[in-house]
């Protein structure tokens, strides 16, 4: 937790949408300072020339944004550089997401601190925060996009059963924009991602704080279903869910300083919430502990947003964490 990773869009200081043009003068800019001739740091350096390779060729830099512009760890700079001090002041802003209410040195601290937790329904925060930044500094993201509460929409894909599943995942969408999203200001839903695991896409992705949430949704008919941990059975009948396992197993080594867990809304052909009744066996309930959690509508919105509210810094909108589930999505 206590170690920082940055991109390379980080590295070079330069937001998402960076022209080519904008890579070559940060490259250059960065270059002189961290030059090993000029009295840098060679980690450093191998550090901002792996960057400019990557982004300034366009097929690398694709391929380097659907993988969810995977982080390397920071290099230590040269003390008192320019480089150094640009990224002290970085992870002074930024800090270290630990546990709420508890201090955060270079490691992990169990010491208190002073002021009352801060809760999911306050006000959302920014990491780093847009004030924090010095003057001509580029954020890691346009606050206005930073700001926005849903990104992206249900992606059509293959040709069987494509209207059927648009349509579920736009009634899972609006279930999380109606019930989750006006609760927990910092929360943002990002629809249609490309899967970080392989081929295929994940339909949405709810984050907040630093608790992630992979959602999936299926349509089934009526009556009572139970749940045993792998499927959901109705009479003679087993139903599989989605497979968000593998997903999920991907965003957790891709986003280490989360928590991050599936979740399936399952929704009935009548259109309550409170259907279908699902029974659990032990040790199966939907509340955030299991690798998948599976609900009707009614219970996911309740336990996604205990799930949300109950993690560090519910009301945190982190943007490396925000840029790079954004860079994904395409």
């Amino acid at each position: 937790m206590g170690e920082k990773f940055l991109t390379h869009y980080q590295v070079l200081g330069l937001a998402r949408t960076a022209t080519e043009r904008d890579v070559k003068i940060a490259y250059r800019k960065a270059a002189k300072i961290a030059h090993p001739d000029r009295g840098g740091d060679p980690a450093v350096f191998r550090q901002i020339t792996e960057a400019y390779e990557t982004l300034v060729d366009p097929a690398k830099r694709h391929a380097y944004d659907k993988s969810y512009a995977s982080g390397r760890p920071a290099a230590a700079p040269a003390a008192g550089s320019a480089h150094a001090q640009a990224r002290e002041g970085y992870r002074g802003s930024y800090g270290s997401p630990g546990r709420a209410g508890f201090a955060q040195g270079p490691g992990f601290s169990t010491r208190r601190t002073s002021g009352p937790r801060p809760t999911a329904g306050d006000p959302a925060i920014y990491l780093p925060a847009y004030e924090s930044l010095a003057p001509g500094e580029t954020p890691l993201m346009p606050r206005p996009a930073a700001a926005q509460p849903v990104h992206g929409a249900p992606r059509k894909r293959g040709l069987f059963g494509a209207s059927s599943r648009l349509a579920r995942e736009a009634r899972t969408a609006q279930l999380v924009m109606q019930q989750v999203l006006p609760g927990i200001p910092a929360a943002r839903l990002i629809n249609g991602l490309t899967a970080p695991h392989g081929a295929g896409y994940v339909d949405h992705v709810l984050v907040s704080g630093y608790r992630m949430a992979v959602i999936g949704s299926m349509l089934v008919p009526n009556g009572a279903f139970r749940w045993d941990g792998s499927t959901l059975v109705h009479g003679s009948k087993v139903v599989a869910p989605p497979q968000l396992i593998p997903a999920t197993r991907a965003f957790q080594e891709l986003f280490p300083e989360c928590n991050v867990t599936a979740w399936v809304c399952v929704h009935s052909n009548t259109g309550n919430l409170f259907e279908p009744v699902i029974d659990y066996a032990r040790g199966t309930a939907p509340d955030g502990s299991s690798t998948v959690n599976v609900a009707n509508a009614a219970r996911f919105t309740r336990e996604v947003k205990h799930f949300l509210a109950a993690g560090p810094s519910p009301n945190a909108v982190d943007l490396s964490i925000l840029d790079r589930l954004l860079g994904g999505m395409y």
